[in-house]
């Protein structure tokens, strides 16, 4: 690979990063928490890669050919040129990833990556927390995530959800087991993603079978009682009150 070629796509991957880290869509890749190394990184990449490019010019610049050189040096200039460009062709398809998120970032994980899950047999909330379960909030309706929704359902002896009506909201996803609502929780990035699913039931779920796959909603209901267990994956059903469709969350990960 040509110098001008790792210049180039030290540039443009610095100009990627910054840009993801700016407008957030690094959210759909990373934790929060990332996105200072993230405008490190792309400082580094983008102080790199134009200082090189700059050492290039003033470098070549020194060494111009006189005016007066043979056509024997113009020949020779010319056939290695001709080779650098045909060797450096396989690089310049590095910069395609880069230019896919310089200019349309791909859209975060969905309902894809949990039906994968779920054929592949992962078992969500399968342990026992560590530490007891707080007290719930006071309110008629109580805004949980789906991971603590599931983990509650499944290990708390004191059966805080008893009653209760919650709010959850997630994407979601059709499959064997009917419309579920859907998260996908991070350690770190997209790469270790891991889902956690609600299987919605009753009436108002019924009404709900006919919506697309990766449609966010915001649902209240209360928790079937004995449902997250190790027969059904630890996947808690909720009977349905109400659902609403929302925007999809800036930050579509939970943690």
């Amino acid at each position: 690979m040509r110098r001008e070629t790792q210049n180039l796509l030290l540039v443009l991957l610095g100009g990627a990063l910054l840009k993801i880290a700016l407008t957030g869509d690094y959210l759909r890749y990373v934790k929060p928490s990332h996105q200072p190394w993230l405008f490190g990184a792309a400082a580094v990449m983008l102080g790199l890669g134009l200082v090189a490019i700059g050492r290039d010019i003033v470098r070549a610049r020194a060494h111009a050919p006189a005016s007066g050189d043979g056509p024997h040096g113009d020949h020779h200039e010319h056939h290695e040129h001709h080779e650098h460009s045909h060797d450096a062709r396989p690089a310049w398809l590095l910069l395609l990833p880069v230019l896919a998120v310089f200019l349309v970032a791909p859209p975060a994980l969905g309902a894809d990556s949990v039906r994968r899950d779920a054929e592949a047999g992962v078992v969500q909330g399968g342990r026992e927390p560590a530490s007891p379960f707080p007290p719930l909030p006071r309110g008629k309706v109580v805004p949980l995530s789906v991971t603590e929704f599931v983990t509650r359902a499944g290990w708390d002896s004191a059966h805080s959800l008893a009653g209760r009506t919650v709010s959850l909201t997630g994407f979601v996803v059709h499959g064997e087991g009917g419309t579920m609502l859907a998260r996908l929780v991070i350690g770190c990035c997209a790469a270790d993603a891991s889902a956690v699913r609600v299987r919605l039931a009753g009436p108002a779920a019924a009404e709900l079978r006919d919506t697309p796959d990766d449609t966010w909603l915001t649902v209240t209901g209360t928790v079937v009682p004995g449902t997250a267990t190790a027969d059904t994956g630890y996947r808690p059903h909720l009977t349905v009150r109400t659902a609403r469709e929302v925007a999809a969350p800036a930050d579509p990960y939970e943690y």
